[in-house]
């Protein structure tokens, strides 16, 4: 009867299974078994094996059978045994290695591109300032604290704990009107927006900002969604323009990437449209905390919460690592997006909502944010002057809030600007790739209306990812690719 042993991870640390069959004695049916793991490499050079006590006992044979077949591989080479570091497999035994027929063609790994010298790409904040000593405290205080029922199945809204937590924060700090049961967890904008796809919230059309990032409209599209831009001017998106659409996303807080609020007059106007159509207003705040020449803004959510859905997340306030965010819904969404989301999706983990939910409760996000805040701050003032000291033909927009800044180029240089910086080894956009294909100052095809903000050359230029100590260098690089001024 053929008998098998699989090790535990704590004796040789990794996984083995043995069969030990064939008419022979149990010594050379364990000889051959060995053999056989250590040329077909489930046992590697190095590896050491169980004691042959707790080989025995696993077996079910008797000590002096596990003994003597180590011992007969030790005198044939295959193992080597030495007081105090047990028994391993021999470093110069080679496993069998496939005949030429059989063998495998090597798959070549391609060589890891080297990132870029300078990152001034927008959208993410500084890695190396995350607060790793305030989340630990409060990841330890969440774990310590979890009732048992947290590492079972979990609530496809969120963790209560987490919903309790930012209905007081968004409230304080943002003037969004809700209640635990209208928030739903997600793990960012990007994961919103599927969501909603999923379900008559997003269905047909939705008009969208002239600028905007492409990733979302794409991700529309891919869910059948038609995206259609509304122009922009100093003022924010002309939403006067609305015709039968029922939904519009808009960025009110912080303009992306071109800057600025929506204007008050237009906030009402927008909920006024949603109301008179029975529409709904999508509003991403995706870097609302971030405040630095003019007073906050608050959510258009809060003038309308039945007709406004507010999504925010923690990827640029802390990390975008942490896959934390949250819809804040109208309550007659909130089944179907639960439904969308399915009873087995992958959520965002469990303990890190809990953790979230204990650094808002604690103060430590609200500390992290001030703190962010007069470093980032710092940071677009350093930009800022770089530029007039080095470039003062180019024109700086954008940078009373948010984590990036839009420089206006001579017109035509664009396309050149974003080049030289690629080959000098910075990572930057330029602001082409974030207008709508259809918007008609992007196309030419048709007038763009009284007022909208005219298609012009520039680069988004990201002053939060790098770090304290690059930050220097990556400017005066920035500085050195700059068009010159026309003539």
């Amino acid at each position: 009867m053929a008998k098998s042993w699989v090790n535990s991870a704590e004796r040789i640390g990794s996984d083995l299974h043995l069969e030990l069959s064939g008419p022979g004695s149990r010594r050379a049916a364990l000889i051959d078994a060995l053999r056989e793991a250590v040329r077909g490499g489930r046992l590697t050079p190095g590896t050491r094996l169980p004691p042959y006590r707790s080989l025995a006992a696993d077996l079910g044979v008797a000590r002096n059978t596990v003994a003597d077949a180590y011992a007969e591989l030790v005198a044939e080479g295959w193992l080597t045994a030495r007081q105090g570091s047990g028994t391993r497999v021999a470093e110069r035994t080679e496993s069998l290695r496939p005949s030429p027929k059989h063998a495998r063609v090597p798959v070549k790994t391609p060589p890891r591109a080297r990132g870029p010298r300078h990152d001034l790409r927008q959208g993410t904040p500084d890695a190396s300032t995350f607060p790793r000593t305030a989340w630990l405290a409060s990841y330890r205080r969440a774990l310590q604290q979890a009732p048992h029922e947290v590492f079972g199945p979990g609530d496809p809204a969120g963790r209560v704990e987490l919903r309790e937590a930012l209905t007081e924060y968004l409230a304080r700090a943002r003037g969004v009107r809700t209640e635990p049961g209208r928030i739903v967890i997600c793990s960012g904008f990007a994961h919103a927006l599927r969501l909603l796809s999923r379900t008559p919230v997003l269905r047909g059309t939705v008009a969208v900002e002239a600028y905007g990032l492409p990733f979302h409209r794409e991700l529309l599209a891919d869910a059948g969604v038609r995206t259609v831009p509304l122009p922009l001017d100093e003022h924010g998106a002309d939403v006067s323009l609305l015709t039968r659409e029922r939904a519009v996303l808009l960025t009110p807080a912080h303009q992306f990437p071109t800057g600025g609020p929506l204007h008050a007059e237009r906030r009402a106007a927008v909920v006024d449209w949603a109301r008179a159509r029975g529409g709904v207003v999508l509003e991403d705040d995706y870097d609302g905390e971030f405040r630095y020449d003019r007073k906050p803004v608050g959510a258009v959510q809060g003038l309308d919460p039945e007709r406004v859905i507010f999504v925010g997340s923690v990827s640029k306030s802390l990390s975008p690592a942490l896959r934390l965010g949250w819809m804040v819904l109208p309550e007659r969404y909130v089944d179907a997006v639960l439904a969308a989301k399915g009873e087995r999706e992958a959520w965002a983990s469990v303990l890190d909502q809990l953790s979230l939910a204990d650094f808002l409760s604690s103060g430590s996000y609200d500390r992290h944010v001030r703190r962010m805040r007069q470093r980032y701050r710092s940071r677009r003032d350093r930009l800022v002057a770089a530029l007039a000291e080095h470039a003062p033909h180019i024109e700086v927009t954008g940078v009373a809030a948010g984590l990036h800044a839009v420089l206006r180029l001579p017109p035509g240089t664009e396309r050149s600007a974003v080049k030289a910086a690629t080959w000098a080894g910075i990572a930057l956009d330029g602001l082409a790739e974030f207008r709508h294909p259809e918007a008609p100052e992007a196309t030419g095809a048709t007038e763009p209306s009284q007022g909208a903000m005219p298609a012009h050359d520039g680069l988004v230029v990201g002053y939060a990812t790098p770090s304290e100590h690059a930050y220097g260098a990556a400017l005066d690089a920035l500085c050195r690719v700059l068009p010159p001024a026309a003539r």
